[in-house]
């Protein structure tokens, strides 16, 4: 079930650039990748470092999934019902898959990643392994699991069944051996069984067995010089070690809850993975140690609050351990694989602390801590950068040396003010991934001097005002912007000029008034002085006109034109007011007597889409009585806001017999 590959110095190593780094966290050395697989499940995966291909079986797809070292799908091999573990030859010019449902192990050419043999082998076979120059499989159905042999040697393949005379396996066995050996590994899958053959003769002789006290075990790897056999089982919940002369314990690797997977490099680091939603995955060990060296926590990439998780058997290493491939679900059932660069340099951890505020011009002093889970080497150097209003792009400060206990401090003097960001990177090394964070210092601005006339001021519908906006002393920036926000929510805020100032510190803009109107003038700041923005706001009467129809004639007296109305006429009483959606006009009526214009009576009414409303006087009113009536708009009782409260000119008339 693991690797198979080249050493080291045949593979073929494909670097990607510098990921991005999060403020105040670790970092990756390269940019780790996830590629959504076309599997429906995942059973087990083999990379191939020659051809540089990674190949995943999907057994309830009946497939097996091919992808580059970036995890780009490049091909997919079908007709492979219920494909469980890969093997792959020792020159990777042959992959063997276990076809479960076909009782077969198929042979795929690497090279062209295309079936090239079938060999059928017996009932149901679920894993395979390389060792004494045969190819084995476990297979068998519950309650008959037993090992068998295909000898690919001679002209004819010869397969081999039952070579377990003891009958140890309830269920088809999990099988690993390390490179050229002779000694072949075997474990219960769901089960606790462990035992170790001596194949070296072509037969299988169980060597030792145990009962490892675990519980569902999901994954078994063979170190690479043949001597340990680390289990991945779902209690306990850490990976145990076992000797493989006599499969005594022989330590182990801590994890968490639930172990189910387990990769060897061909160094010898140890990829240890567990079934965690909340936990970390995957724990990074490099050769001869039992402290991670780096943990890797899976975000979730589907709709649960947990992480995507790790399946039985989901991991596999680059041979020369650049990478580190992981199989990943989410709680939708998407499969991923998840391409993890550099996975044995260890997680470096940058803080910086800087003070949240500080005074342009004045000295400020940052502090922080570089932290690894390798010790670092003596007289760690930091590179410094400090981002401001002046330096967008950032500008290298002098570099900072660790303190032999991690921390470190520097000063500076900030020139500008405003938003000043200071990043810390640790470059890394060999053995120590790149770790970077940053902090902001709000620096202190100086408050400009800018206003803007008309506040408050009212005018006459449809009036062209002229608005001028004074900025006083800045440092570089002389741009000013004067917006225009109408009342009403139909009409929205509008960018009326931009531009710099005269030598007076002044700009204008003229706007045509129709509307109450919010004037504002803003000042986007500079190095050294702080946005600013001053608003005015203007109010616009609506226009009105009105008149009287229905009189027989008009006539000056007392000292206004009035209108004579025979009493057996109804007149009319007509407004035109401009108009806006729900507007109504208020009527005014009055009546002179006892030497007084006295109120008759008030009432609004709604305006056409023309403006227009026309309100007829009906019944029999007394002559010789002067009245007098107005059409009036009243902000917000007569429908809107969108204006101020403005009153029409008195219209005269009077009655007669």
């Amino acid at each position: 079930m693991r690797i198979r590959t080249l050493p080291a110095a045949t593979a073929l190593a494909v670097l990607f650039s510098s990921a991005a780094l999060a403020v105040g966290t670790a970092a990756p050395a390269a940019a780790d990748s996830t590629m959504v697989l076309p599997a429906a499940s995942s059973a087990d995966i083999v990379v191939d470092g020659v051809h540089q291909r990674v190949f995943i079986s999907d057994p309830r797809g009946g497939k097996i999934v091919v992808t580059d070292f970036h995890g780009i799908v490049v091909k997919q091999l079908t007709n492979l019902p219920g494909v469980q573990g890969l093997e792959l030859s020792a020159d990777s010019g042959t992959l063997y898959a276990a076809v479960r449902d076909a009782d077969a192990v198929v042979a795929v050419d690497t090279a062209t990643s295309t079936e090239s043999a079938r060999y059928t082998v017996g009932d149901a076979p679920v894993s395979l392994a390389l060792a004494g120059g045969k190819v084995w499989f476990g297979y068998g159905a519950a309650g008959s699991g037993d090992l068998g042999s295909l000898d690919l040697s001679g002209e004819e393949p010869v397969v081999a069944l039952d070579q377990d005379t003891t009958h140890l396996w309830y269920y088809a066995p999990v099988l690993d051996a390390a490179p050229g050996a002779g000694a072949l590994v075997a474990g219960e899958p769901s089960g606790n069984k462990l035992a170790v053959y001596d194949v070296s003769s072509g037969t299988a002789s169980r060597t030792a067995a145990v009962d490892t006290g675990g519980s569902n075990m999901g994954d078994l790897a063979v170190t690479p010089d043949g001597q340990r056999v680390i289990v991945a089982s779902g209690a306990p919940y850490h990976h145990q070690v076992f000797r493989t002369s006599d499969l005594t314990a022989d330590g182990t690797y801590a994890s968490d809850s639930y172990p189910n997977s387990v990769a060897v490099a061909p160094d010898g680091t140890v990829a240890a993975g567990i079934d965690g939603i909340y936990e970390p995955d995957i724990y990074i060990y490099k050769p001869g140690s039992t402290t991670a060296v780096r943990e890797y926590d899976f975000p979730n990439t589907g709709s649960g609050s947990g992480g995507d998780e790790l399946p039985d058997s989901g991991l596999a290493w680059a041979p020369d351990a650049s990478r580190l491939f992981a199989v990943t679900y989410n709680d939708e059932g998407v499969y991923s694989l998840r391409v993890l660069e550099a996975p044995t340099r260890a997680t470096t951890t940058v803080s910086v602390n800087a003070p949240a505020t500080a005074t342009r011009a004045k000295k400020l002093t940052v502090t922080g801590k570089v932290t690894s889970k390798a010790a670092l080497p003596a007289g760690v150097k930091l590179t410094v950068t400090r981002t401001d209003l002046e330096n967008t792009s950032g500008k290298a400060l002098a570099a900072v040396t660790v303190a032999a206990d991690g921390t470190y401090s520097f000063s500076d003097t900030p020139t500008v003010g405003g938003k000043v960001k200071y990043t810390v990177r640790y470059a890394g090394d060999a053995d120590h991934a790149p770790g970077s964070a940053s902090d902001t210092v709000e620096v202190s601005r100086a408050t400009a001097a800018l206003t803007l006339d008309k506040n408050r001021r009212t005018y006459a519908y449809g009036t062209d005002v002229k608005f001028t906006a004074h900025l006083g002393t800045t440092y570089k920036n002389r741009k000013l912007e004067i917006w225009a926000d109408p009342y009403g929510s139909d009409k929205p805020n509008k960018l009326v000029k931009s531009g710099t100032v005269n030598s007076s510190g002044n700009l204008s803009a003229t706007l045509d008034l129709k509307r109450d109107t919010k004037v504002s003038v803003k000042f986007a700041g500079d190095a050294r002085y702080k946005p600013k923005t001053v608003t005015s706001t203007v109010y616009t009467k609506v226009r009105i006109s009105s008149s009287i129809s229905g009189h027989y004639k008009t006539q000056t007296a007392w000292g206004q034109k009035y209108h004579y109305v025979r009493k057996s006429k109804d007149p009319v009483l007509k407004t035109t007011m401009t108009y806006h959606p729900g507007r109504k006009q208020r009527l005014q009526l009055q009546a002179y007597y006892q030497g007084a214009w006295r109120d008759a009576g008030s009432e609004y009414f709604e305006l056409g889409t023309s403006g227009r409303s026309d309100v007829t006087l009906t019944g029999t009113p007394t002559t010789n009585i002067r009245f007098r009536f107005r059409s009036e708009y009243h902000d917000t009782t007569s429908g809107d806001n969108v204006n101020t409260t403005t009153y029409g000119a008195w219209k005269y008339f009077i009655f007669t017999s």
